[in-house]
């Protein structure tokens, strides 16, 4: 019976470990390549199988490093069938660090993904987590998805294995590996899915797909059908340019009516961008209405000092937000690459966004336009990418945040009492008299009809700002039947729900940015200390005492934080056992909770000697690598560091509250 398997492979250097776990199933298998056991026969067998029944593997980089390996002793069987267990597992760890040094030199595979005679879904890839900024080991996932065990490999890959115990040791790690995998896939079924469909229906293998690589290689298979000419000629297209004048690709219709904003304008007017030198290229800030707003060669920040906004009978907040934005910027200005024929892209581009509000967000072709619409601004920054023309993303990201700027200044000067809340990237908030709502909806048309751009529009209850990327949005109370309430309860239970005297169903949508956010993060994300931002967006928007909220919370990886290290550093674990200081060295991915006893974890840099304490003061650490469930007062929390953090967060916001009237 055909199954697809999940799987992990262990290379040391006298002893190969092969781990299997069905994806449907608990049926495990193993084959072990060693003196003491060389179960090479059956392995290959299996592999044999899985090409005859088309078995796939499930894998975490596997692409990268196990399917390497896979397809190289699929390709030598019959020279290892004649070797000794021993001779065969030297064989293997000698190819293993060889993909390793290959990967270290960014050089390209041994065996490309179409090369491979099994097929494989890699959910490290798929994820994109070998992205720079995504960048993320299996340990750090299983730490952030909250599993038990992320203990490291307990023995190294250079250790002479000797014994069967010692082997076991590596098969229980190495299944740990396997079922955390397991976890991953399952938690990205619907994107395995989504690869699926694409892939079947225009024969393009993107079951390992990153986001990005969909959309690079869905448009190229658009374009080459529009343009009439071949992949491989347009994936060699490039515009490269060793300057952009900014001054020259500004938008006619850019003109402002106050001085803050004319200066502003003219300093992009003098730019000269130099598209191996964009990071920190260009800065500039303005003062206007009680707001800081930053403007660069990307997008426009801004935000009021941070404190609570709320709207009252008097006063409503605004937020309007410019649909796809970007890519809307250059179909309606007929911007493309500069190697790209103008009509075949823009007409390619605006069918993707056209054939997106078509059709519901339930048809996976709606998620798959929204990708291509999204990154196709990326792919033209890209020098790996047929799309790259740094001027064309030039175009996008400086017209961009002077569009919106365009907007920012006639709402704050045109409607009087008009309070500016924040800017950022793609929209506005702004605090306005209700009075004049109808006049903020006629000064938006006005700039959709000068500009050909639309504008989505949005109120609020209240915005707890902490600054522009990290704030709390209330949204006002919108009705609903009971059905949907309970569907929208169902996926977003930290909303505000409630029901009316006259039996009415009503809800507020809640969004959190940043270091409040905490429901659905991805897993390459940060959660350290889950419960700080809970307990934050609990007083805030449900008006719940943190004291009682922390104490009520049984979740003990929501307390957890989580580090990572690389390079010249490494974490020691300090503490005094009958009158002596004892340190001991830790893995390079921890997870720990702050206690009333334990230890003090350093970072310590091994070269230069430099140290520094993971929860500075006088906070100790309890390390949680591995999971023991107990009663919550077992795991002698110290909440007095978690509430001294969130107290401290809810004074700086609001600043008159009495730090004492919570305790």
């Amino acid at each position: 019976m055909r199954t697809h398997w999940v799987m992990d492979y262990e290379t040391l250097n006298n002893c190969f470990i092969a781990c299997f776990e069905s994806v449907s199933t608990s049926d495990k298998e193993v084959f072990i390549v060693h003196e003491l056991q060389n179960d090479i026969v059956e392995f290959i067998a299996f592999l044999n199988r899985n090409i005859d029944l088309e078995e796939w593997h499930v894998s975490f980089n596997g692409i990268g490093f196990d399917s390497q390996i896979t397809e190289y002793i699929l390709r030598n069987q019959d020279l290892l069938l004649e070797m000794s267990g021993s001779d065969i597992a030297h064989w293997i760890y000698g190819k293993a660090q060889d993909i390793i040094q290959r990967q270290n030199e960014d050089r390209f595979l041994e065996f490309s993904p179409w090369d491979l005679q099994i097929h494989q879904v890699d959910v490290f890839k798929l994820n994109h987590w070998d992205n720079a900024a995504k960048r993320s080991s299996l340990k750090w996932i299983q730490y952030t998805m909250d599993w038990p065990n992320i203990v490291d490999m307990p023995i190294h890959h250079s250790t002479e294995i000797k014994s069967m115990a010692q082997i076991r040791d590596i098969i229980r790690y190495c299944f740990n590996d396997v079922s955390s995998t397991k976890k991953i896939m399952q938690l990205s079924k619907s994107q395995i899915a989504l690869r699926k469909t694409l892939t079947e229906e225009y024969n393009i293998n993107l079951f390992s797909a990153s986001e990005t690589k969909i959309s690079k290689d869905l448009f190229l298979h658009f374009l080459t059908q529009k343009m009439g000419q071949k992949k491989s000629e347009i994936r060699q297209l490039r515009t490269k340019r060793s300057e952009i004048k900014v001054g020259n690709i500004l938008l006619d219709y850019l003109e402002f009516q106050t001085i803050t904003f004319q200066k502003l304008l003219n300093a992009f007017k003098e730019i000269v961008v130099y598209p191996d030198q964009t990071k920190g290229g260009f800065k500039y800030s303005i003062q206007y209405r009680g707001v800081k707003t930053d403007f660069g060669l990307g997008g426009i920040h801004g935000a009021r000092n941070s404190g609570i906004y709320k709207a009252d009978k008097d006063m409503m907040i605004m937020t309007s937000d410019v649909v796809s934005f970007y890519p809307n910027l250059a179909i309606r200005n007929g911007w493309s690459p500069a190697h790209l024929p103008k009509e075949d892209f823009c007409e390619q581009y605006e069918w993707f966004f056209n054939e997106r509000r078509k059709i519901s967000k339930k048809d996976v072709r709606n998620y798959v336009y929204k990708i291509i619409l999204n990154s196709t601004y990326g792919l033209s920054n890209d020098e790996n990418s047929f799309l790259y023309d740094p001027e064309f993303t030039m175009r996008i990201t400086i017209n961009g945040q002077l569009s919106l700027a365009l907007l920012y200044e006639m709402l704050t000067e045109r409607i009087p009492g008009a309070v500016p809340l924040m800017q950022n990237t793609d929209g506005l908030e702004t605090l306005i008299p209700r009075e004049y709502e109808q006049r903020y909806y006629d000064i938006c048309k006005e700039w959709e009809k000068i500009t050909q751009l639309e504008l989505e529009h949005d109120t609020y209850d209240k915005m707890i700002i902490g600054d522009v990327n990290n704030y709390i949005a209330v949204n006002t109370p919108k009705e609903v039947d009971l059905e949907t309430l309970r569907d929208i309860q169902k996926d977003n239970p930290h909303y505000v729900f409630f029901k009316t005297s006259d039996n009415k169903y009503y809800y507020n949508a809640v969004k959190c940015k940043g270091r409040f956010e905490f429901h659905n993060l991805a897993l390459h994300k940060n959660k350290s200390f889950l419960v700080i931002p809970k307990a934050i967006f609990y007083y805030f928007v449900h008006g719940k005492d943190p004291v009682e909220y922390i104490k009520s919370q049984t979740n003990i990886f929501d307390f957890c934080a989580g580090k990572k290290i690389k390079g010249d550093w490494e974490f020691i674990e300090e503490h005094v056992e009958n009158h002596v200081h004892i340190k001991n060295k830790l893995q390079n991915t921890i997870r720990y909770y702050v206690s009333n006893n334990g230890s003090k974890i350093i970072k310590h840099n091994f070269l230069d000697k430099r140290t520094t304490q993971l929860v500075a003061g006088r906070w100790l650490q309890t390390l949680f690598i591995d999971y023991v469930k107990k009663p919550m007062e077992e795991y002698d929390l110290n909440y007095d560091f978690y509430l001294e953090r969130i107290m401290k967060e809810i004074h700086n916001l609001e600043p008159n509250k009495s730090q004492l009237s919570l305790f």
